[in-house]
């Protein structure tokens, strides 16, 4: 992939932090990940034998692509933070708190399903962004769940009538919540645009190109956290009441049995 060409001898030497420093310039072609190239790249000088002071490192797209990625990885990790923390203070219960951050997991599965789908890479800038935000909109339908199940417990005859007019009361609410905003979305996931001026409609403009891997992110991983959320949220909060129930007979009987002991 090189080509030899001879040229004059450079007449300086190039130093980074006090050592010899030789830079290597290349570009990629139209429909080529620079990613790609760069694994291609990697695996090839580790299978080669190199003076052991000699070092590489890549710079360009692939170093502004891990500064990213760490930058997104700290913003989710603090917003998941602060969300536990709010959510834990509200419910005042670390496992309604634990199953309501459960949708964000459950929406980052949906995101990457939607990749798969449309076929689009996955972009630490504009997919970790729509993954960013989109913790901060499905966790809603999870807290508009527990929050009726708490209040109708109390009120009903057993967890599992509360758990059905939860779902009774709260199922449209949630739905029309994620249709709206996927269908708000549609048009950026099939990159539509509409030029008013002109009255053109074109698909796959340049101008929609940046903003299809965050709009197919949200689209997808809210969608895919809703279907879900609706089935694996009322399931959990049912398992914990079991789960207390078995526990309540348990140390029933064994209070009798220690009541019953003869001396």
């Amino acid at each position: 992939f090189t080509k030899l060409v001879p040229v004059p001898k450079v007449g300086r030497i190039k130093r980074v932090d006090s050592k010899r420093a030789m830079t290597i310039k290349a570009d990629v072609k139209e429909g080529v990940l620079a990613d790609t190239k760069v694994k291609e790249i990697s695996a090839w000088i580790k299978q080669q034998t190199w003076d052991p002071s000699v070092k590489f490192e890549f710079k360009g797209e692939d170093e502004e692509q891990k500064k990213s990625g760490a930058f997104l990885a700290r913003a989710f990790l603090v917003a998941l933070f602060i969300m536990a923390t709010i959510l834990v203070t509200q419910f005042n219960s670390f496992y309604s708190a634990f199953l309501i951050l459960t949708a964000v997991i459950m929406s980052t599965i949906g995101v990457m399903i939607g990749l798969l789908i449309t076929g689009l890479p996955f972009g630490i800038v504009m997919n970790g962004i729509g993954i960013v935000a989109l913790a901060g909109i499905v966790v809603n339908n999870n807290i508009i769940l527990i929050d009726t199940f708490d209040r109708l417990k109390h009120s009903d005859a057993s967890t599992r009538i509360a758990l059905l007019h939860t779902g009774a009361q709260r199922l449209r609410p949630v739905l029309l919540t994620t249709v709206t905003t996927i269908l708000g979305l549609i048009p950026m996931v099939i990159a539509l645009n509409i030029d008013f001026v002109t009255r053109e409609v074109t698909i796959g403009a340049p101008s929609t190109q940046w903003w299809q891997q965050l709009a197919t992110s949200i689209a997808f991983g809210l969608g895919f956290s809703t279907i879900l959320t609706l089935i694996v949220t009322p399931a959990a909060l049912m398992a914990k009441q079991r789960f207390i129930g078995i526990f309540r007979v348990l140390s029933w009987k064994k209070q009798k049995k220690k009541a019953h002991k003869p001396e």
